[in-house]
């Protein structure tokens, strides 16, 4: 087989298809074709390389031995009804509304209608989220080539079976357990599995394992293990993915429920016990305002809305060919403050074009055209450094040079190399690569890759070797023979996806093994700032906290090895930032898996496609703005509504508490308390989640909305039964008790719709309509006769609902300063 010669400049390939080659021939000149090369020096294939017959594929599809493990991006349809139905607090109001259906009027039910109109909107939601994300996923999959009848194709991994040969190349993942049939200078990435960095050599008759990846080389394997036996299949079964995006809005609301519960129950036996035994009052009226005092102690609606604003952000994106294969990433990409960027691929389009060759020490430029042509011909599936080359300097038709060894590049080494057999007796070796690697730091040629690098031109040296090519100090001695100057393509959208990053104060960190001076040249093209000082990989220090130091104080860094990019990940980790990875290549893995969100491109390697949380199919990188803002506006609208849900759950409490410390009746009944929460919590909590919101994402989150829900849930309670004693106080006789209720009631709703026009800020035309048509809303219900009746609120007389007024403009006057003081002695 053929050695695939990687990117030599220390870029990896972004994704290719098509098998290994298994004819070493190159066609250089006209006349007679030589013989195939002699096997001398090339690792023998194990088998005779055709694979398995259609009738062996058909027959153990029969027998079940198929790879059938499902590729799943989101639940199933199943899992998401039983995950929005069967909740706690679902329960719990599902029985306290057959209770209601049983001892009240309708109105006094609307509660559990409510609920099932939410669990119905959450179900819809997120199947279309599960729709978008499915659709996408078999969009991005990976697709391996297997090798059937003597033939390469390309199969969906469902559909390989046991005994399948299936080739390898740079950048492809292993998909199933397997042993080697074929290996040219294999080398496998297994870090994700054993955690061990350095890459294994594989030969004939090694052991592969799901998960791990090629780093460089190629060959097949036979698979030994598909389904549910294969190693990445086991470990699928504890988590879905390597790593898991934590997400701290799901943790957080998950730990309030958790205080919400053990809170609720005392105060709600309390209650009971309040209503039913201590007051003698109608049994079944009892019972309607013991469940209005339980219900809107709990905060239902705030997973709703959290599952609906993921839900509607994932399809968002789906729409903008945007693959999130982990929902919290939307969150996690939202929290970040430092983007790392590999340029080739990120800030740079695939494609190159080679603008020059400078020919060094008296070089032949025919010949060295024809060893660019036998070292771009001699890989089958060339990256778009070598397709530069390939397309400018492709050999014709009908001749050959014969590959006699072949060198895979490294991201250690930064070089790839091939021996060739140039016919009568004529042998020669070469090494493409970088020129700062290969050669000396006196080398006057380093003078000229210097000034092309300054002008943000990629250059390559192609020299000549003596030695064996898989000598160590095979570089040693090298004799330079040429400049290749390769122009790269900015991307157009790269620089206002960078003006973006630093208007929103996310810093930016181009991280790649391209010569330093050449990604800066590149970077400050497109504006991005300190990018005229770049940074050499080589003299990083190499402790943690003094390259922590140095990646804080420079942007741009070059001849970065894959395990630095990693440390530098860990580095910036340590200093306690946020951190995104960016890449599509091989030599990018194990730092998307280490940073905190990890990006990759969708023509990007099958292992960078596995590791990262969001894909960008459509290999935009203007596409991360979108993310960032999706995320932003999830979890900042979510700590908005936040509040005002825990708001209603805080006085909630505390008014029950009062009622069974004072020996009143609960002042409302359910119908009272619906009304409440649709016009001051449901209706705007939706609008607010859905809301645009660019404000980056801040930690703590139950520490940021109970700071304010504490006190203005206080503020609410003692207002409202103040109203309420003092209603009781100035009515009496028959009605007494429905005009204390709708007393309370007024004041309730007006501390309610202070608290949300807080909320709301800063106010646009959309949000002061939002807040106005919530108290128009209210003013009916007051105004027209039979709302009056339905919701039982009939205001009576003029002092005591104007005292109500008061009460509530005192409260609103007392949120405001309790809003600024936290502001100032909590801040977050």
């Amino acid at each position: 087989m053929t050695q695939r010669a990687l990117d030599p400049s220390g870029e990896q390939p972004t994704g290719s298809s098509g098998p290994p080659g298994r004819d070493r021939r190159v066609k250089i000149d006209a006349g007679s074709e030589l013989d195939p090369v002699h096997p001398v020096d090339l690792p023998a294939p194990a088998s005779a390389g055709h694979g398995l017959t259609a009738a062996e594929v058909a027959e153990r599809i029969a027998r079940g031995e198929v790879n059938d493990v499902p590729v799943r991006s989101s639940r199933s349809v199943t899992e998401i009804v039983r995950a929005n139905v069967f909740t706690r607090f679902n329960l719990i109001i599902g029985v306290l509304w057959v209770i209601m259906l049983c001892v009240a009027p309708i109105q006094d039910s609307l509660f559990g209608f409510v609920i099932i109109a939410n669990t119905g909107i959450g179900i819809v939601q997120e199947w279309r989220a599960k729709k978008t994300l499915d659709s996408l996923a078999v969009i991005g999959e990976a697709k391996p080539t297997v090798r059937r009848d003597g033939a390469a194709a390309e199969v969906s991994i469902s559909e390989i079976v046991l005994g399948d040969l299936v080739e390898l190349g740079p950048g492809d993942k292993v998909i199933v357990d397997g042993t080697v049939a074929e290996a040219d200078s294999l080398e496998i990435d297994e870090s994700l599995l054993t955690g061990e960095a350095d890459p294994v050599l594989k030969r004939a008759g090694d052991a592969v394992m799901s998960g791990s990846f090629v780093v460089a080389g190629g060959g097949a394997f036979t698979a030994t293990k598909v389904g549910r036996e294969a190693y990445a299949a086991q470990l699928a079964e504890e988590a879905s993915r390597f790593t898991l995006v934590q997400s701290e809005l799901r943790s957080g609301i998950s730990t309030i429920l958790k205080y919400v519960t053990w809170m609720m129950i005392p105060t709600a036996i309390g209650l009971i016990i309040s209503q039913l035994v201590v007051k003698d009052n109608d049994f079944k009226d009892s019972v309607a305002r013991t469940v209005g005092g339980i219900v809107p102690m709990i905060p239902e609606g705030l997973v709703l809305l959290t599952s609906v604003a993921f839900a509607i952000g994932v399809v968002r994106l789906g729409r903008k060919q945007c693959l999130v294969q982990e929902l919290p990433a939307i969150e996690g990409l939202a929290r970040v403050d430092i983007v790392c960027l590999d340029k080739t691929g990120t800030l740079t389009e695939g494609g190159m074009d080679v603008t020059e060759v400078r020919a060094l020490n008296g070089a032949d430029e025919p010949y060295l055209r024809r060893v660019l042509g036998a070292l771009g011909a001699s890989d089958p599936r060339p990256n778009a450094s070598l397709q530069a080359i390939i397309d400018t300097y492709s050999p014709p038709d009908g001749q050959t040079w014969d590959v006699t060894r072949a060198l895979p590049f490294s991201s250690a080494r930064k070089y790839s190399g091939a021996a060739f057999d140039e016919g009568a007796g004529r042998e020669s070796s070469w090494l493409l690569g970088a020129p700062d690697v290969l050669l000396p730091e006196a080398d006057p040629a380093l003078t000229e890759t210097e000034q092309l690098n300054q002008q943000g031109l990629r250059v390559l040296l192609l020299a000549r070797v003596r030695g064996d090519l898989d000598a160590p100090d095979v570089a040693a001695g090298a004799v330079p023979s040429a400049l290749i100057v390769l122009e790269q393509r900015l991307r157009p959208d790269a620089g206002e996806t960078l003006a973006y990053f630093a208007d929103q104060r996310v810093a930016a960190k181009v991280i790649s093994g391209d010569n330093a001076v050449s990604v800066g040249a590149v970077a400050t093209k497109l504006g991005l700032p300190g990018a005229e000082h770049p940074l050499d990989a080589r003299k990083l220090p190499t402790d943690r906290d003094a390259m922590a130091t140095a990646m804080e104080d420079n942007t741009v860094f070059g001849r970065v090895t894959p395990q630095q990019k990693r440390e530098m990940v860990a580095a910036l980790q340590s200093r306690g930032h946020t951190v995104a990875m960016t890449g599509d290549g091989v030599n990018d893995v194990l730092a998307l898996k280490d940073a905190d969100i990890g990006v990759s491109m969708g023509s990007g390697s099958e292992a960078t496609r596995a590791v990262a949380q969001i894909v960008l199919l459509d290999n935009s990188f203007a596409t991360l703005p979108s993310v960032v803002a999706e995320g932003r506006r999830v979890i900042g609208n979510i700590t908005r509504v936040a509040t005002l849900f825990l708001t209603k759950t805080v006085y909630s409490v505390l008014l029950a508490i009062l009622v069974v410390c004072f020996q009143v009746e609960y002042p409302f009944l359910p119908r009272h308390l619906t009304l409440l929460s649709t016009l001051t919590i449901g209706v705007p909590a939706f609008f607010l989640a859905l809301a645009p919101n660019k404000e980056r994402a801040h930690p703590h989150f139950v520490r940021r909305v109970m700071r304010y829900a504490i006190p203005s849930g206080v503020i609410a309670a003692v207002a409202t039964f103040a109203t309420y004693l003092i209603a009781g106080h100035h009515y009496s006789g028959t009605g007494a008790l429905d005009a204390e209720t709708s007393a309370a009631t007024l004041t309730l709703f007006l501390v309610s719709m202070w608290v949300l026009a807080i909320i709301a800020r800063p106010y646009t035309w959309w949000r002061i309509c939002l807040v106005g048509a919530m108290g128009l809303a209210f003013v009916i219900v007051l105004a027209v006769p039979w709302l009056q009746d339905f919701f039982a609120l009939k205001l009576v007389g003029v002092t005591m609902p104007w005292t109500a007024v008061g009460i509530a403009v005192v409260a609103s006057a007392a949120l405001e300063y309790a809003w600024r003081l936290v502001g100032r002695r909590f801040p977050v």
